[in-house]
């Protein structure tokens, strides 16, 4: 059965029972695992029923990661201090207080704002420039936010304060260097595989993955480090039974782990791996939540490409043409999540993606190359809205 609020969302069409529920409330979620006597419970590609599926796992027995551990993987403040208390090599970081918007709000808005600098300007003190502003409890890249300069302070702080449900938020340094991805999953206490992978990246107030490819070329002692970082992380996040979300950045020639999410990744990152490995991902994730034995080892190396479709402009899809033979080979996938006539959003962050396109080949400049041209084959047209 499938468990969501309405929505656009492609899983509906799977499932031969649909409970439309909000899957962050995990009381009534479990309700519904109780009285359906469900085997297993998992999500993918986003962070919002991670908690849910912790509680209900801990409640029934159920093969997955813990309450506790969901916890942790969905609020990046309680992420950082785990790793500072375990030794994973991370960033940077400071926790802000929400708390004195009382205060500031009855300040005239220049005011206000004049404000809001000087408090962040003490409090992260010590900390080098430039900086990113992290809400603690979203996913998609909504409330982070970067600040080259303390005059982008109140700015930021605004966004932030926008997108969370929290009283605080994080800043840590902005490190320099080569951010890459990587999938993984950790059964029975030990990291299975890694894959990294690159990322093709949207650059609005942030940077927000809009695609993905494997292989990553990175040497193999990097790599090697970068699972050494990993194991540490989820031991320290107390992850568990559940596919990994991995972001890194290799700045000094060493990996610094920024964020772990206890599912697998959006994006296409899931087919993405399928594709690699010559297995069904979602399958074995299946598996692994019904408590069966998952083998993850592969000895393929298919090199692919994932991208999202997208719009520039918010408004209502005049028309949709795709000119793609449906018989190539190398195309996996063309998805399209809207019709014409259904209003789409200008791309700012991960959810307003309108559709995807996966393709693979025998080498990446292959793939690389055949996403070019089955992207440019596509015809999306928006009627801006005014």
């Amino acid at each position: 059965m499938v468990v969501s609020v309405p929505g656009n969302y492609p899983g509906f069409a799977f499932g031969d029972k649909i409970c439309y529920e909000d899957t962050r409330d995990y009381e009534k979620i479990l309700e519904i695992a109780r009285a359906e006597n469900i085997d297993g419970i998992v999500t993918t590609g986003t962070d919002v029923a991670v908690v849910t599926i912790g509680k209900v796992c801990d409640a029934l027995g159920l093969p997955g990661l813990s309450f506790e551990a969901g916890k942790v993987a969905t609020d990046k403040m309680l992420m950082k201090q785990n790793y500072e208390k375990h030794g994973v090599r991370t960033a940077r970081y400071r926790r802000i207080s929400l708390e004195e918007d009382s205060k500031e709000n009855g300040a005239a808005e220049g005011n206000k704002d004049f404000q809001i600098i000087k408090r962040l300007e003490q409090e992260l003190a010590g900390l080098q420039f430039p900086l990113i502003f992290k809400a603690v409890d979203t996913s998609g890249s909504r409330g982070i936010v970067k600040a080259e300069n303390s005059s982008k302070f109140a700015e930021a702080y605004q966004r932030v304060r926008e997108n969370t449900r929290k009283d605080y938020f994080i800043v840590e340094e902005f490190l320099e260097g080569e951010e890459f991805g990587a999938q993984s999953f950790v059964s029975q206490g030990k990291i299975q595989f890694i894959l990294p992978h690159g990322d093709y990246v949207f650059q609005g107030d942030t940077g927000v993955p809009i695609g993905h490819w494997a292989p990553y070329e990175l040497e193999q002692s990097v790599i090697e480090d970068a699972k050494e970082q990993l194991q540490k992380a989820v031991i320290a996040m107390g992850l568990d039974n559940c596919a990994l979300n991995a972001d890194f950045i290799l700045s000094g020639g060493k990996p610094y782990v920024l964020e772990i999410g206890g599912r697998a990744g959006a994006t296409c990152l899931a087919e993405l791996v399928s594709l690699y490995y010559g297995y069904n991902y979602y399958e074995k994730i299946i598996q692994a939540a019904l408590g069966l034995p998952v083998d993850f080892a592969s000895q393929e190396a298919n090199p692919n490409v994932g991208m999202l479709l997208r719009s520039e402009k918010t408004g209502s899809i005049r028309k949709i043409v795709n000119k793609n033979d449906r018989e190539d080979k190398q195309i996996v996938e063309i998805q399209f999540d809207y019709q014409a006539g259904e209003q789409v959003q200008a791309f700012r962050v991960g959810p307003h993606r309108i559709g995807h396109v996966v393709v693979k080949a025998d080498t990446l400049e292959e793939a690389r190359a055949k996403m070019e041209e089955a992207l440019g084959k596509i015809e999306i047209e928006v009627e801006e809205e005014h």
